[in-house]
C-alpha cells in the first residue's frame, strides 16, 4: 500500500508571520512529497510495501542495506506528524493531564519550551527536537538527520523540525529565533495530548 503525501490540515498562508506561506509550500510540496515519493518507489523494491510505514522505520534503522529506505520512510512520517503538531491558533498552554505531566516530569511549561528549544538548536546539523513519553514518563530529547525516536522505543508526542528547509527562507541561520515562535506560538497542544492519549492506550 502506498504512503500518500497528507494534504496540510491547513492553508499555506496560516502560520504567518511565523513560518510564511512560501516556506510552508515549499516545504511540503517539494521536500515532504520527494520523501513520499521516494519512500514509496523503495519500498516496493525492497519487497515490504505491505508493511506499516513505523515497521518499515525500525525494520530498516541501522541496516546498512536500508539506509536511504530508513531516511525516506521516518522522513515522510516525520514530517507527517510535524504539521499536525502546528496549528494557526497555536501557542498558549496546554491543559488536563499532558499540562500536569509537563509540570510533574519536566519543571513547568516555561522549562519545556526552554528545553526543547535547546534540544533544536543545540542539534549539530539537521535533524529534530521531540517531546516523547518512555516509559511513562515525558521526555524532550533531539535526535540527527532522519531519525524518529520509535526506534528508540519511545512514543511521539510532538516534533520541531530543526532542518535549515524549515525556517531559512523566514529566518535564515536563525534557528533560534524559529524555535522561539515555534514554542510560543505554533505548538497545537489539543493534538499533543490526543498523542498523550494514545500512546496511553498502547501501553
Amino acid at each position: 500500500m502506498a504512503y500518500e503525501l497528507p494534504n496540510l490540515p491547513y492553508a499555506y498562508d496560516a502560520l504567518e508571520p511565523h513560518i510564511s506561506a512560501r516556506t510552508l509550500e515549499f516545504h511540503h510540496d517539494k521536500h515532504h512529497a520527494k520523501y513520499v515519493n521516494t519512500y514509496n518507489s523503495l519500498v516496493q523494491e525492497a519487497g515490504m510495501a505491505e508493511r506499516s510505514i513505523e515497521d518499515v522505520i525500525k525494520a530498516a534503522y541501522n541496516n546498512p542495506e536500508l539506509t536511504k529506505l530508513h531516511n525516506n520512510a521516518a522522513q515522510a512520517w516525520n514530517h507527517s506528524f510535524y504539521w499536525n503538531c502546528m496549528s494557526p491558533n497555536g501557542g498558549g498552554q496546554p491543559t488536563g493531564e499532558l499540562a500536569e505531566k509537563i509540570n510533574q516530569e519536566l519543571g513547568g511549561l516555561e522549562s519545556f519550551k526552554d528545553a526543547l528549544k535547546s534540544a533544536g538548536t543545540g542539534q549539530f546539523g539537521s535533524g529534530w527536537a521531540w517531546l516523547v513519553l518512555e516509559n511513562g514518563r515525558l521526555k524532550v530529547i533531539n535526535t540527527p538527520n532522519a531519525v524518529n525516536p520509535i526506534v528508540y522505543g519511545q512514543f511521539p508526542l510532538l516534533t520541531m523540525d530543526v532542518w535549515e528547509h524549515a525556517y531559512y527562507l523566514d529566518y535564515q541561520n536563525g534557528r533560534a529565533k524559529y524555535a522561539d515562535a515555534f514554542v510560543n506560538n505554533l505548538i497545537n497542544w489539543e493534538f499533543v495530548a490526543q498523542q498523550l492519549e494514545a500512546a496511553k492506550q498502547l501501553a
